[in-house]
């Protein structure tokens, strides 16, 4: 059945793909870092991973991403391809793709504050992978089975991944694994919540949140232990902090509602709708605007963040299932899970800029783009 006749359907909490119980990163060979065109142009024949020939073919979607952002535009893009196994690089700047690491079933990406560093979550693994971006060195960091997320301290002096174990009823893993950036080694684990999901840090660093499968967890990063639990029922999926550290927002696919929650006292706050089965959800560095990916409507919501009303809906690409704001906040970025490809919203005008993937006719699970990251030009 073509992509064109398929019906959307929840991807698992889990979104790693199960083949025949075994997990397996992609169904398709082709991968939005070897086959990058023009949305709407057919893809080219995937090339050898040594091959960079790929950058020519989305040249012209990438020039205008960079035109469009702000005035200085000097950072790079992680693309997180669970479909393709790999981590695309996006030098936004020169509009072109400085690089792919390959990563079995790249669910999860951050980066250290500065860039010096790259984690990437290989959840096809047991391991979360450390990348130089400037001298394109790896090291595999054995943290448990299944890791879904990975995030970076705001001062980079530790990395939490959560540790999925392949299952999110009873008995699956209760874990998030701390690594520290400096050895690139395992110093601890902490135990949460069942089927740890998102993780995210609050802008000072003092505290890290976790969803799971029937809550939110609040660690004390000092102490490497959950101080509380702020119970969500509804299976809560995508997190963020306001820039002020103040307010959590929290995606409830199931529910189709986005949360507020006081981030100093628990209490939720706001309880809203925010489009069909909303996944993932990032706010603007001013802290005035929410991006909401509303996995089966094809759209974004955009959302005030102080009246939580919806200022705006944004067609994208199928199944949208990630969302990141630039650094700048020019721009959102969307990944788009069943299309297989990145849509580049302006967020000055609510208009989709460009459209970067595979091309039609690929797989409705190729190169999937379950995760984007920004950091500074390494």
């Amino acid at each position: 059945m073509s992509a064109d006749n398929w019906t959307p359907k929840r991807w698992t909490r889990r979104r790693a793909f199960m083949v025949g119980g075994t997990v397996a990163a992609g169904l398709a060979a082709g991968t939005l870092g070897t086959a990058l065109a023009l949305a709407g142009t057919p893809a080219a024949k995937a090339p050898a991973a040594s091959d960079t020939s790929h950058a020519a073919i989305s040249k012209a979607a990438l020039t205008t991403i960079s035109q469009s952002a702000g005035s200085d535009p000097n950072y790079y893009a992680y693309l997180s391809a669970a479909g393709g196994d790999e981590v695309v690089e996006v030098n936004v700047a020169a509009a072109s793709i400085a690089g792919t690491f390959s990563a079995d079933g790249a669910e999860g990406a951050a980066a250290a504050p500065d860039g010096s560093e790259i984690y990437i979550a290989e959840t096809g693994q047991y391991s979360v992978l450390a990348v130089n971006p400037a001298t394109k060195a790896q090291q595999a960091i054995e943290v448990g089975p299944y890791p879904q997320d990975v995030a970076v301290s705001p001062d980079g002096k530790v990395v939490y991944a959560t540790v999925t174990g392949g299952d999110t009823g009873p008995g699956g893993s209760n874990g998030v694994a701390v690594i520290d950036p400096a050895t690139n080694t395992v110093t601890g684990d902490i135990k949460t919540g069942t089927a740890p999901r998102q993780v995210v840090f609050s802008p000072e660093g003092k505290t890290a949140y976790v969803t799971t499968e029937t809550g939110i967890d609040v660690i004390d990063t000092a102490s490497s232990t959950v101080a509380r639990v702020i119970a969500d029922p509804a299976g809560p999926q995508g997190i963020a902090v306001s820039p002020d550290g103040k307010t959590l927002y929290v995606t409830n696919p199931n529910a189709g509602t986005l949360l507020t929650i006081n981030a100093a006292s628990g209490a939720i706050t706001g309880d809203v709708r925010a489009g069909a089965e909303p996944e993932a959800v990032a706010v603007t560095p001013d802290g005035a605007a929410l991006y909401v990916a509303d996995m089966n409507s094809d759209s974004i919501s955009v959302l005030s963040a102080a009246t939580l009303k919806v200022t705006g809906t944004i067609r994208v690409g199928r199944l949208p299932m990630s969302v990141a704001v630039s650094p700048d906040g020019s721009q959102a970025w969307v990944g788009n899970g069943l299309s297989g490809s990145v849509s580049v919203i302006a967020t000055a005008t609510g208009k989709v800029v460009a459209t970067v993937g595979g091309g039609p006719g690929t797989s409705t699970l190729d190169a999937a783009i379950t995760d984007i990251a920004f950091a500074p030009a390494p």
